[in-house]
């Protein structure tokens, strides 16, 4: 079905159409009364809607439904930011990660520092599966406490860093007489979301993953974590509660300030029901998750450990402030001086992480990492650069959307028309089929796994699998529960008449009481994608 898309059609009618401009830019009748019928549920009272649908091969313009108006759009935006930087490198690039020894070896004993610098390898090395592929959750473990559960990958968080130590081990060196340092000076900390400062170095995404099963009433609950390092340590507070009791669960501090320092731990309390029945999977264990607020003290720690695991000793001690005092200057690293290096998974592989789990620190990531090809080394430097980028080579203007990061977070925004400019672009890029196969498929996986109810008309069932676009989500709370800002598809559809669509569906400013009216909402849009493959 792949090859089936990339119907071409000429920079002109992509450009001039798409922007609601030109010959094929009236639109091809209205909104079907049944798509008008989910949008008019008491649900959307006082809501918003817009949807946008557009011909790939003609550029004609299907639907448009309130063109003018900027939408809340969330994450659709990583849209943007992986189709950026997926032109700028190509599928097959990979960002390697080297270790270097600063100063000399004699009988096995390092007298000087051994430094990693990282590289913004988003996984380094944490979702390698056996057979080379990215190991990747439907319901992945960054949203775990947003969501309330998630299905943890199985490959080991800290593959990399102990085959970077294995490596050191094989050079050599027995003993680090010096200091280990990260050095993480790619790019400039970018504060994410009121939580940590995002640099270029990851560990398990930089969360640890607890892992909860409940016991005997009365009981502590049974509590692991993962990875395990003297970085941080996790007491448990959590109790078994009997069935029927009521669910809760406490982080204390819910961001920790103290990794980098010996005997820093975080708390867990709260009680679990015996009869508890976890968000999505149904079944225990239950997953929840702790920030790794200081990313560049716990990976020198975990690094130390996994050297000390191979046989070299380090004198400095595993946890401390990471010391980035004792660097040489920036990028001064002779190939000579190198003992290890990680080598990272294509691009193509970390788009379909960023894509199908909407993994915001990856998106976030990637921008920057764009924006160093571009020369600059900081978020708003690269937001920028971006807006002349995007109007120059994809034909969106900057009036027609506002991008604070990567990720779509904050009140990211954008008309429906460039959501649709820039897919149509996108399959024109030599490298659409990566972009086309890293978005979630409606009904099949991602953040699109769990969209399949039809109701009430059971023949839509047949665009499972003929959907794939990219979810964005803008969720407040109020009292009166949770606001839904934002939420919007964005992609391509291969209709059931064979027809290649481009579309993006978006309502603002709908109500839900809870995660599952959310979740309902998903489902609506859902329904909107399969009745749009149904009618076009």
């Amino acid at each position: 079905m792949k090859s089936s898309v990339r119907v071409a059609f000429s920079v002109l009618a992509a450009v001039g159409a798409l922007m609601g401009c030109g010959a094929g830019s009236s639109a091809d009748g209205g909104i079907s009364a049944d798509v008008r019928a989910v949008m008019n549920q008491p649900r959307y009272a006082g809501a918003t809607w817009g949807l946008r649908v557009v011909d790939a091969s003609t550029g004609d313009v299907v639907l448009d439904e309130r063109p003018d108006e900027a939408f809340f759009i969330g994450s659709v935006r990583k849209l943007f930011s992986v189709g950026e930087r997926l032109d700028q490198v190509g599928p097959d690039h990979h960002d390697d990660t080297p270790v270097h020894a600063q100063g000399t070896v004699a009988d096995g004993v390092l007298q000087g520092n051994l430094v990693l610098v990282a590289s913004g390898d988003l996984t380094m090395g944490g979702r390698t599966n056996p057979d080379g592929s990215i190991a990747i959750s439907d319901y992945d473990h960054n949203e775990a406490n947003s969501l309330g559960n998630a299905v943890q990958t199985r490959p080991d968080p800290l593959a990399g860093y102990r085959s970077l130590a294995a490596q050191v081990a094989r050079s050599g060196i027995t003993r680090v007489a010096g200091d280990v340092v990260i050095d993480d000076r790619l790019f400039q900390p970018f504060p994410y979301r009121g939580e940590f400062d995002l640099r270029p170095i990851f560990v398990n995404d930089d969360v640890i993953d607890l892992t909860i099963n409940p016991t005997q009433p009365g009981q502590p609950a049974a509590l692991d974590w993962r990875p395990k390092s003297a970085a941080l340590g996790v007491g448990n507070g959590l109790l078994t509660g009997v069935a029927g009791s009521v669910f809760s669960f406490d982080l204390a501090p819910e961001f920790l300030p103290c990794i980098g320092v010996p005997g820093c731990a975080a708390q867990v309390s709260g009680t679990i029901p015996v009869d508890f029945k976890p968000q999505f999977t149904g079944v225990f264990p239950l997953t929840r998750s702790i920030r790794i607020t200081r990313p560049d003290n716990y990976a020198r720690t975990v690094f130390i450990e996994a050297l000390q695991a191979a046989g070299v000793a380090v004198d400095a001690p595993a946890v401390k402030e990471n010391p980035v005092q004792l660097l040489p200057p920036q990028g001064v690293y002779p190939a000579s001086s190198r003992v290890a290096q990680l080598v990272g998974m294509p691009y193509a592989d970390y788009a379909r992480l960023i894509l199908k789990v909407s993994y915001n620190l990856g998106a976030d990531t990637s921008l920057l990492l764009w924006g160093k090809t571009q020369g600059v080394d900081n978020m708003d430097a690269t937001l920028a650069v971006e807006r002349g980028h995007l109007a120059r080579h994809y034909g969106v203007p900057e009036s027609e959307y506002e991008f604070f990061n990567g990720s779509g977070g904050g009140d990211t925004k954008a008309r429906t028309r460039a959501v649709t400019t820039f897919l149509a672009r996108m399959r024109e890029s030599t490298h659409f089929d990566t972009y086309f196969d890293a978005l979630p498929i409606l009904g099949t996986d991602g953040s699109l796994a769990f969209v399949r109810d039809y109701a009430p008309d059971p023949t839509l069932a047949g665009a499972t699998g003929q959907v794939r676009a990219k979810t964005g989500t803008n969720v407040e709370g109020t009292q009166a529960g949770l606001l839904v800002k934002g939420q919007a598809f964005g992609g391509y559809i291969h209709a059931r008449s064979g027809r290649e669509l481009i579309y993006t569906v978006v309502v603002n400013h709908a109500r839900a009481a809870d995660i599952d009216g959310v979740a309902q909402v998903f489902q609506d849009e859902g329904l909107i994608s399969a009745m749009l493959w149904r009618d076009y």
